[in-house]
């Protein structure tokens, strides 16, 4: 098994680094910042990425499964059709992250801020909402099936049939 190494990502923060083609299942990506990173269609599974900074990446296409997003930022992220079966995002920062028609099947998500966030399409099957801010964020056409929505807050949510939460 390969992994991408802190430093060489480091350089590709910089700008001096190139990690195409580098094997990223796997990969301790923890703490590491990745801002605005282009890591579209990349397979990313069983991943560290707890505490990373992947605000405004483009993610859209990535694969997931099982990785470690715990506490991570991922505030205005490109996930469009991610695929993120069985991953911990538990007290990430999901705000105005885009999910459309991703797959989170058996997420954790307790306590993750999904504010104003776009889920239009989400597949949430078996998904750990507890806790979870989900104010503002469009829910249209999601999928529920088995959803745990503990405690979670749903002020000004855009429901998946289009209504508005109260």
């Amino acid at each position: 098994m390969r992994m991408a190494s802190r430093h060489g990502l480091k350089r590709l923060k910089a700008g001096d680094g190139d990690i195409d083609g580098a094997d990223l299942n796997e990969a301790d990506l923890s703490g590491v910042d990745l801002s605005g990173a282009d890591l579209s269609g990349r397979r990313l599974d069983n991943a560290n990425l707890s505490g990373a900074n992947l605000s405004g990446a483009d993610l859209s296409g990535s694969l997931f499964a099982a990785a470690d997003l715990s506490g991570a930022n991922l505030s205005g992220a490109n996930l469009t059709d991610a695929q993120l079966f069985f991953a911990n995002l538990s007290g990430a920062n999901l705000s105005k992250a885009n999910f459309e028609i991703a797959t989170l099947v058996q997420a954790n998500l307790s306590g993750a801020n999904l504010t104003s966030a776009n889920l239009s399409g989400a597949h949430l099957g078996g998904a750990n909402l507890t806790s979870a801010n989900l104010s503002g964020a469009n829910l249209t056409d999601a999928i529920f099936g088995d959803t745990n929505l503990t405690d979670a807050n749903l002020t000004g949510a855009t429901m998946p049939d289009g209504s508005i939460h109260p």
